[in-house]
């Protein structure tokens, strides 16, 4: 269900004019005003001009952050964005205090408008997953492709560990938890986030736990924070409840757009068994499975999300590639490293 910000790669010499934000060398950050939000929207220069475009949207509590260990290793084959939410990241809270997961699928549909880089490929993680999937299915002439990370779509059966991110929904929660955890420091709050979040925390390098720390002291400091994630958690619980063409397993069925779906085996926040359904309910999809990640596949194994997406890409703009199941590493593309045990695979459904 959710995605705080997790550490991904060293922050650059020179941050962004008026913003103490990270970012991270070949990346830049600006500000896009549109109605009743504005956006920070992070970009890394593509290879080559003439690139089609992709646009990222992260999960609950996370930024756009979540994707530096992801976008350069595409930046031949894409020209990356990511979107910080309203009320995440470098943008501020929303005009009208709306956090569902429609005002943050309007918001991305506005951006894509306005900045007219539609059709994009769109990434999505955890509720930023939920977001795309809303996205793709009301816009189909906006998304090229769709690769979702542990997509926050509705369980009938949640997982024990999910259930404290899924009470910051209930009204005074989030006070409370504020109360109880005063006296917590950025450290403990950030091996909280990286236990809950990876399946193997010792993954990140001391430099990548110092950047979340100070990433976690920053957001701290904003006097929304709490707010914006209570709302957005609401607003997630909401669309689970939400039945006929606006459910989200309904808006999923009506994707035209090749999918690509990644689950973790460790995910303590999306059951892994959501896999197959999803499987089935997106028509067009390809999923990959990885046994060893947690809740963000695409900062702890970058090189096996990468290379299931150059997959993805070859088979959507191949049509006569069908090509069989198979195992993502299979084909001289990096894989996880060796000593994490981490492995891939993937399936195909085709409708």
């Amino acid at each position: 269900m959710s995605s705080p910000e997790l550490p991904s790669v060293p922050p650059a010499n020179v941050p962004p004019e008026g913003a103490d934000v990270r970012v991270a060398e070949g990346e830049r950050l600006r500000s896009v005003e549109l109605p009743g939000v504005t956006l920070s929207v992070r970009s890394r220069q593509p290879a080559r001009e003439g690139l089609p475009p992709a646009l990222y949207v992260h999960g609950l509590g996370g930024s756009s952050l979540n994707w530096s260990a992801l976008m350069p290793l595409l930046h031949d084959v894409v020209d990356s964005e990511a979107v910080d939410l309203p009320g995440f990241g470098n943008s501020p809270p929303p005009d009208d205090g709306d956090y569902s997961v429609t005002a943050h699928a309007r918001a991305v549909i506005r951006y894509l408008e306005s900045s007219g880089r539609g059709p994009v490929h769109l990434f999505g993680n955890s509720l930023g997953g939920a977001v795309a999937t809303r996205v793709a299915a009301a816009r189909p002439d906006l998304v090229r492709t769709l690769t979702l990370v542990s997509p926050a779509l509705p369980e009938l059966r949640v997982q024990r560990t999910a259930v404290p991110t899924g009470l910051l929904a209930l009204p005074g929660i989030a006070l409370l938890f504020t109360r109880i955890t005063r006296e917590w420091t950025a450290e403990q709050r950030v091996r909280g986030v990286l236990k809950l979040c990876y399946g193997d925390p010792a993954r990140v390098s001391p430099e990548g736990f110092r950047n979340a720390v100070q990433e976690m002291e920053r957001r701290l400091r904003l006097p929304y924070f709490w707010d914006a994630m209570a709302r957005s958690a609401r607003g997630l619980v909401s669309a689970y409840t939400l039945g006929g063409q606006q459910g989200l397993w309904r808006q999923a069925e009506r994707v035209l757009a090749p999918t690509l779906l990644v689950y973790g085996g460790r995910d303590q926040l999306v059951g892994f068994r959501m896999a197959q359904r999803s499987a089935r309910a997106f028509r067009d999809s390809r999923l990959v499975t990885l046994p060893d990640a947690g809740h963000v596949a695409m900062m702890e194994y970058p090189e096996t999300v990468a290379l299931a997406f150059r997959e993805l890409l070859t088979r959507a703009t191949d049509p006569a590639d069908e090509g069989d199941t198979g195992q993502p590493g299979a084909q001289g593309a990096p894989g996880p490293p060796a000593d994490t045990g981490g492995g891939a695979t993937a399936d195909d459904k085709r409708g």
